[in-house]
């Protein structure tokens, strides 16, 4: 059985080879550059855009009591967007920070939507990946609920093999839900 991801790579390609919806696509889209420590988006403003990572790294993060809680990474070819903010347009409740120089493709709600109502593959798309997100979202609570702070680091490191390299170890211990000494613990064991 194939997941998500697998099968919206592969309706993408097949799409893109459309001669309208391409152009569709990239008169709707824009690529732009962001350095690293950019924010996509800040905490309390509403999500207009959807943010599709060509290269580079982003991570989610709340900011709680003065604190930041990393609660995702991004990486090439993932989507960023906060989800509640762009559907209920209110303002969001976490910021997206550009972890390394990143090639991002960006699209308005807006343009998304008219494109998912004109091109019934881009709906399709919007279904697979919102599929992909709620079990990465039932994933990520058993892991937090049931797993070792070293099985959450195993599995982590499984699914990003390049992460270590990517994301500051401090931001890593976050979204984990430990310290920064437990996480250092951890990997010199191994």
């Amino acid at each position: 059985m194939k997941y998500q991801e697998a099968i919206i790579e592969e309706i993408l390609t097949a799409a893109f080879q459309d001669e309208a919806l391409r152009d569709a696509y990239d008169e709707a889209a824009q690529e732009k550059k962001f350095k690293k420590g950019d924010l996509l988006l800040e905490q309390g403003q509403i999500c207009r855009h959807t943010y599709i990572l060509l290269s580079g790294a982003v991570r989610g993060f709340y900011l709680k009591d003065g604190r930041e809680v990393t609660t995702s990474f991004c990486f090439a070819g993932d989507v960023v967007l906060s989800l509640e903010s762009a559907t209920r347009l209110t303002p969001s409740p976490e910021s997206f920070e550009v972890l390394e120089d990143s090639l991002v493709e960006v699209v308005s709600v807006e343009k998304m939507d008219r494109l998912r109502e004109r091109f019934p593959v881009f709906e399709k798309v919007w279904t697979l990946s919102m599929e992909a997100y709620a079990i990465w979202l039932e994933e990520r609570l058993a892991s937090l609920q049931f797993a070792t702070a070293k099985e959450r680091y195993e599995q982590l490191v499984a699914r990003y093999p390049e992460i270590v390299r990517q994301v500051q170890l401090g931001h890593i211990a976050s979204y984990l839900g430990i310290t920064l000494e437990t996480l250092s613990r951890i990997r010199a064991k191994g």
